[in-house]
């Protein structure tokens, strides 16, 4: 059996989980609603306080859905209660962001500041000039805005200037030496 695949993912109070056909799992909770359509191979049954995800048979392709299904479902839960937050960092000399509405203003040494607006369901919240912080329920488009901000200006290896993940570190090179 499947490790994660085979734990059953606890409701939390003031959540409530719909499987509708074709495993349209519909997620309510304070901070939202999610809806997915998951594999319509898994069988995904709301057992008491608890989802369980069991999977028909043992064929390869069947162990990896059973895994993923489970986790997506609890992604959910978790984002329709918690949410998810990504922190990124801008460093470099004149490099800065601003925020007015839902539009994010990059400073990031082009010729032009890099204009991002913020997604349906997404907020960006600035700590200071040099912090974005991504938050939202849906941990998929977190992250990929995260990672659509951060391809702006990834980290290069010399001086670490650029936009990273706060808990990303950067493999730093030397740079070159003069002739002696």
């Amino acid at each position: 059996m499947s490790r994660i695949g085979r734990m059953p993912i606890a409701i939390p109070a003031g959540v409530t989980v719909e499987v509708a056909e074709n495993n349209k799992v519909t997620v309510k909770g304070p901070k939202g609603t999610l809806e997915r359509v998951l594999p319509a191979e898994m069988q995904i049954k709301v057992e008491g306080s608890d989802v369980v995800v069991t999977r028909p048979n043992d064929l390869k392709k069947m162990k990896s859905l059973h895994g993923l299904t489970r986790t997506l479902v609890a992604n959910m839960v978790t984002g329709v209660t918690e949410g998810y937050q990504k922190v990124l960092e801008i460093n470099g000399v004149g490099y800065r962001a601003a925020k007015a509405g839902k539009e994010l203003t990059l400073t990031l040494g082009y010729s032009h500041p890099v204009i991002m607006i913020d997604p349906e369901g997404l907020e960006s919240v600035l700590d200071g000039q040099n912090k974005i912080i991504v938050k939202g329920i849906d941990k998929e488009k977190v992250g990929q805005y995260a990672a659509e901000i951060r391809a702006k200006r990834a980290p290069e290896p010399y001086k670490g200037k650029g936009i990273k993940y706060a808990d990303e570190v950067i493999r730093r090179k030397v740079g070159k030496t003069g002739k002696k």
